[in-house]
């Protein structure tokens, strides 16, 4: 049978030389070196303008830092596009959608993805709605690049492929799969500085272990996501109504 088509990820970056940085290990790596995983890094600065090859200038009407110009930002995007048209274009932003599991999840069941790492105060808005695309932000902070946000990106993604991870269970029953963050684990020894695994765990019971595990998500994402519970909790009433 023959294997699927890789899935490919592109990456828009001043420092192709970050990648595939660490992910060419475990998982990732191994995933890309059989071939579940293609990526194809686009350097900035053949694209730039002029002798010094320009990627930016100042903002207009003035402020600090430097801004990617549109022109620079449209002819490198149009090379990506010229090996794989169809594929999402994602803007790393600070100012994007927050990045989820459920949107990673949908990533990885298409054919790739096309990321675009910006620096300094970003990209003219003007290549942004010219070229489309969906500006997504890893978590409240900024970073100095995207090229960080974007192997966080592609961790998450590969991890899901098919074949990637041994024992497919693990991904559904992982932190926000359901909503809410994953219960506690615990493994040997049965005993640990004076503290034990949870009886329940060691019973063989696995009604009373999964009724067990569920309980405690559900008051560790009381307890530490308070809005992961309100969601969760808005989802039940609007089941129930």
């Amino acid at each position: 049978m023959a294997q699927p088509a890789p899935w490919q990820a592109q990456v828009i970056t001043q420092w192709p030389q970050m990648f595939p940085g660490p992910l060419g290990f475990s998982l990732a790596g191994q995933a890309h070196a059989a071939r579940r995983w293609q990526l194809s890094a686009f350097n900035l600065f053949d694209y730039g303008r002029g002798r010094h090859k320009k990627l930016d200038e100042p903002p207009a009407g003035g402020g600090a830092g430097m801004v990617l110009r549109a022109d620079v930002a449209a002819a490198a995007v149009a090379a990506a596009r010229a090996e794989h048209r169809d594929l999402p274009l994602l803007w790393m932003s600070a100012a994007g959608t927050r990045l989820t599991q459920a949107r990673v999840q949908a990533l990885a069941q298409g054919p790739g993805a096309l990321f675009f790492c910006s620096r300094f105060e970003g990209v003219d808005q003007r290549a942004m709605d010219e070229l489309g695309g969906e500006e997504i932000c890893i978590g409240d902070y900024v970073l100095a690049g995207g090229e960080i946000a974007a192997m966080v990106m592609l961790d998450a993604i590969v991890r899901l492929l098919p074949g990637v991870v041994g024992e497919a269970a693990s991904l559904t029953e992982e932190s926000f799969a359901d909503g809410l963050v994953e219960h506690a684990h615990y493994t040997r020894p049965a005993q640990w500085r004076g503290r034990a695994i949870p009886p329940v765990l060691l019973s063989g019971h696995h009604a009373q272990i999964a009724a067990f595990r569920r309980r405690d998500a559900r008051a560790r994402t009381r307890a530490r996501r308070a809005d992961l519970w309100r969601e969760a909790a808005a989802r039940t009433k609007q089941d129930k109504a």
